[in-house]
């Protein structure tokens, strides 16, 4: 039987558009598939904040970061904690990865006109000895133009790629099932969805209009994760972090559902470290919603006082910004989903970000001019949009209406002000002298050293019941969900691997459905950055490798 296309790339986003570019490079023919209407096309990463994990960029050097591969893979070492059978592609995914990111990723990046914010940003600082977890140096880099702005040559690739007959886009085709016809996996099967006009983002009619099938030499699955589909986040909830929240955010639209990593599992893949999950504690209700529960993260430089349901100061190192898992798995054991901010309108302005790229339309919409205006008095716009319309902020000036109010937003009144009270002036006495046992002070004083940290994202330590501080800012935190860690086992030519380790014949795997690389690339943690440069190195060396493999 005469087959369809040269490949068969299922799933749109970052991971399946960098696959789909290599394969035009080639000559190859695709046919890219996707559930969702074209207006979704390049899936969560339009939403993202662009940040990618570089190492020893110039963006670095200018700010006098020393950075070195030898670092950076010891800090992944430390983070991703591979111990078991199970990581051996993992980890060789993970140093390929950490070689890509020392070596050619930012020049191929920006030989595609990707350009990078010039202050790099510090995430998951870790907090503990020089071997654990986090990153010893800031490598956040953030994309000139955010999510978008990192989609649009591969969006540019592909649609060239259209116009020389080479690339089909199918929207609306939901996959359900992989199967053989001469040997390797060849038949990509499903249901064709009607049409639908819904915005970006928003769920999408599932009425059935018909049935497709279609035959190709190869199959490249580059669906996605699960963190939209709540129930298989608790089926697959590891032990180590508790029990798992009663209420969660999303941090993805409802399609990210992980049903192709069932398909792909039923036509003969493994699927490794379903456990292995990260998901942020900094969520917020999107008073402006697009899909449902939808979430956004507070990304927050060091300053804010980090309270639990009842009120006691989290333990450290768990400030903003510093551990997201260690954070997780410290909130679930207090038997409450929820956690508090409590911080100053001056630190509001300098310390908070929103990820995503529709909460930053300066950096989006590449406006130097609104990037320069963060640098004026008063919280970012739409900052101040969640101050005023938010469900979780609460603004006062007196600790005692502040408290009172932070009571209402939760089901019974867990806080009362003599805790929050003793919590707040503690931490103040220790802002007094240059002197200090508190680590957060120590921590804050630590960022401000960086001048990337003193320009834009710390500011300057003071009493939080200073006056002149004002007001005093609470925000409720949920439990939000983000990315799945683990998924289907690749060798490092991003082939399929079955349950006795052998290639599964025709079948490759990219992004969020390969773990990013491996099944697990990140192993129990991630160092933030990578998530997007994990879809584009496994996404390009899966299209790379299929395109080698087909006649």
């Amino acid at each position: 039987m005469a087959y369809d296309a040269d490949v068969i790339v299922i799933g749109a986003g970052l991971a399946g558009l960098a696959a789909t570019a290599e394969l035009v490079d080639a000559g190859r023919k695709v046919i890219l598939l996707d559930q969702e209407p074209e207006q979704s096309l390049g899936g969560q990463a339009h939403w993202s904040f662009g940040g990618l994990f570089l190492v020893n960029s110039p963006e670095q050097r200018r700010l006098r970061i020393r950075d070195s591969q030898e670092l950076a893979w010891q800090d992944w070492l430390g983070t991703a904690g591979f111990d078991r059978p199970e990581d051996h592609w993992p980890r060789k995914w993970a140093e390929a990865y950490v070689d890509f990111a020392a070596g050619e990723k930012r020049s191929w990046l920006h030989r595609q006109g990707v350009r990078l914010f010039p202050v790099v940003g510090w995430a998951e600082r870790g907090g503990y000895g020089a071997t654990g977890h986090g990153n010893s140096v800031p490598r956040f880099h953030i994309t000139w133009g955010t999510g978008p702005g990192l989609l649009a040559p591969f969006l540019r690739r592909v649609r060239a790629g259209a116009a020389r007959g080479l690339v089909e886009l199918r929207f609306r085709h939901r996959v359900t099932g992989l199967s053989r016809r001469a040997g390797g996996v060849d038949t990509v099967s499903g249901e064709v969805l009607e049409p639908s006009d819904v915005v970006r983002g928003r769920p999408s009619s599932r009425e059935v209009a018909g049935a497709f099938e279609l035959r190709a030499q190869a199959v490249i699955v580059t669906s996605g994760g699960i963190g939209g589909n709540h129930g298989l986040v608790r089926a697959n909830w590891p032990e180590r972090l508790g029990k798992p929240p009663r209420r969660m955010l999303s941090g993805v639209p409802a399609h990210v559902d992980g049903r192709m990593l069932g398909i792909a599992e039923a036509a003969g893949g493994r699927l490794i470290n379903r456990d292995r999950m990260w998901h942020y504690t900094e969520g917020i209700e999107n008073w402006n919603s697009i899909w449902p529960l939808h979430g956004i993260r507070i990304l927050s430089g060091p300053s804010p006082l980090w309270l639990d349901a009842r009120g006691r100061r989290l333990p450290v190192p768990l400030f903003p910004g510093f551990d997201t898992l260690g954070t997780l798995e410290h909130i679930m054991s207090t038997g409450h989903d929820h956690t508090w901010f409590v911080l100053t309108q001056k630190i509001i302005e300098k310390e908070f970000t929103l990820s995503g790229s529709e909460q930053n339309p300066d950096l989006t919409g590449k406006s130097i001019r609104g990037v320069l205006g963060r640098a004026r008095s008063g919280a970012p716009g739409p900052v101040q949009a969640f101050m005023d319309q938010g469900a979780d902020f609460v603004v006062e000036r007196s600790l005692t209406d502040l408290v009172r109010r932070m009571n209402e937003l939760t089901v019974e009144p867990l806080l009362t002000e003599e805790a929050v009270r003793g919590e707040i002036v503690a931490r103040d006495r220790e802002i007094a002298h240059p002197f200090t046992k508190d680590l957060q002070v120590t921590a804050v004083r630590g960022a401000r050293k960086y001048l990337g940290d003193r320009l834009i994202r710390t500011a300057a330590p003071h009493r939080l019941l200073d006056p002149k501080a004002g007001p005093l800012i609470a925000v409720r935190l949920h439990i939000l969900t983000r990315k799945t860690l683990g998924g289907l086992e690749t060798d490092l030519s991003s082939r399929v691997l079955t349950d006795d380790g052998t290639p599964l014949p025709g079948v490759y795997a990219a992004g969020e459905a390969a773990g990013f690389g491996g099944g697990g690339v990140h192993g129990y943690r991630s160092l933030e950055g990578t998530f997007l440069g994990g879809c584009l190195f496994s996404g390009r060396t899966a299209g790379r490798a299929a395109a080698r493999a087909v006649s």
